[in-house]
């Protein structure tokens, strides 16, 4: 069944694969590439209408571990052919899908605290920026009044004792 995102490509007996949301063949690098962005998709074929989507899934799995021969375990493989009963395949693919759920999680986890360092590390510069520019005064007078105090404060700041051990960095 078509989900609401899912972008329809039909499977022509020559093999040939049809966008019909950008109406333009693609291949299936293109489909990777697609479903990397996350964009869901539903292959059919165009002759009978039958949902091809897994059997094209996997040729692009295939193509894959073709390309870069880090794919799937051996192991993992020959236990999917071997679970040839129902019991043992859908076994097989809970477990698949839960390590891929926990993987995602993972890594929105990864992604989250790597968002939080960067806000962290960028807030002390934040603060430092604020520091040495200050605010517009009106006239020249002001602003030149306004920068002789900025700098009085800074150098009082630099002659305050530090605690021991601590250097103050540039």
């Amino acid at each position: 069944m078509l989900g609401k995102a899912a972008m329809l490509i039909k499977k022509y007996p020559n093999r040939r694969l049809y966008n019909t949301s950008s109406r333009a063949y693609v291949n299936l690098n293109d489909l990777a590439a697609l479903i990397r962005q996350g964009q869901e998709i539903q292959v059919v074929d165009a002759k009978t209408g039958e949902d091809v989507t897994r059997v094209v899934l996997t040729q692009i799995i295939v193509e894959d571990a073709r390309e870069a021969p880090t794919g799937l375990p051996l192991e993992l493989l020959r236990q999917l052919i071997m679970a040839s009963d129902r019991a043992g395949r859908e076994f097989i693919m809970w477990y698949l899908k839960s390590a891929l759920d926990a993987y995602e999680k993972v890594q929105g986890a990864v992604e989250n605290r790597l968002k939080n360092v960067g806000s962290a590390a960028l807030s002390p510069l934040h603060l430092v920026k604020n520091l040495l520019t200050p605010p517009p005064a009106p006239g020249a007078d002001g602003e030149i009044e306004h920068l002789r105090r900025r700098v009085a404060e800074l150098e009082r700041r630099e002659r305050k004792p530090r605690p021991h051990g601590k250097r103050r960095q540039a």
